[in-house]
């Protein structure tokens, strides 16, 4: 049985290096196979629109741009629906393949047998 990885990530450009740990963590537990649902939430919800990564730089890290496709070509990317609606964001703003759900959903996944959750 597969295990699966939902990740929250709940920092953005405001701490970096957490921001930085969730998206590397996601990336590779895609490339190694693991079945990954990353959550957008707080400040890392201007990473769901086009553009945003690229501005986000961190010494050392890979490039954010670089680990969302990643995550997006294997895995699940999902703006929290609450954090889009504060920043005016809606389903015609972000990136392709990025999807807005809820808390409902998040308990959901995290609750699903054989999954780790983490929060970054």
């Amino acid at each position: 049985m597969t295990k699966k990885l939902v990740i929250k990530v709940t920092a953005g450009a405001d701490a970096p290096e957490r921001c930085s740990q969730a998206f590397t963590v996601a990336a590779v537990a895609v490339a190694s196979g693991v079945e990954v649902s990353l959550w957008l939430t707080g400040e890392s919800s201007w990473f769901a629109l086009p553009g945003r990564a690229a501005e986000f730089e961190l010494p050392h890290a890979a490039p954010l741009p670089d680990l969302i496709d990643a995550v997006l070509a294997a895995g699940r990317l999902t703006l929290c629906t609450q954090c889009a609606a504060r920043r005016e964001i809606t389903e015609k703003d972000v990136i392709e393949g990025v999807r807005i759900a809820g808390a409902q959903v998040f308990v959901q996944e995290t609750l699903a047998d054989d999954t780790q959750a983490l929060v970054y």
